[in-house]
């Protein structure tokens, strides 16, 4: 394998580790805060925009992995590992956009004074403070 071709998947590599990155911020610190102040999510009323992360990084990921495994295409080891990758991710968009995402855009659009205090109540519990 020629070293462009290893820049490529090294390139790709990163872009998977954005994603993953993204992932734990959002998880660590953006969920915990949501529940109690549903507008941090809600760029119409100040909060952050996820699409802006989330869009640039899932095409540019998804990109390089095409590419990647067009290049890599002639090396079997390599294309077997970039297969089960792009299927992986496959799976995981479908799923995504067929029940993450709108879930999350209606939230996005919902009046933050309507928001189901369960959501709060499950924040609680996951910190350890339901009593």
């Amino acid at each position: 394998m020629w070293t462009p071709t290893l820049v490529l998947i090294a390139v790709t590599t990163l872009a998977a580790c954005v994603t993953l990155g993204g992932g734990l911020y959002e998880l660590l610190v953006v969920d915990p805060a949501w529940p109690k102040r549903p507008g941090i999510i809600q760029p119409r009323n100040g909060g952050i925009s996820r699409v802006r992360f989330w869009l640039p990084a899932h095409t540019a990921f998804e990109v390089l992995l095409i590419v990647t495994l067009v290049v890599a295409w002639g090396d079997a080891n390599v294309r077997v590992a970039l297969l089960v990758a792009l299927v992986s991710h496959a799976v995981l968009r479908v799923w995504s956009l067929v029940d993450f995402v709108p879930k999350a855009l209606a939230f996005e659009k919902a009046d933050p004074a309507t928001v189901d205090e369960a959501a709060a109540w499950l924040a609680d519990v996951r910190e350890g403070q339901d009593g």
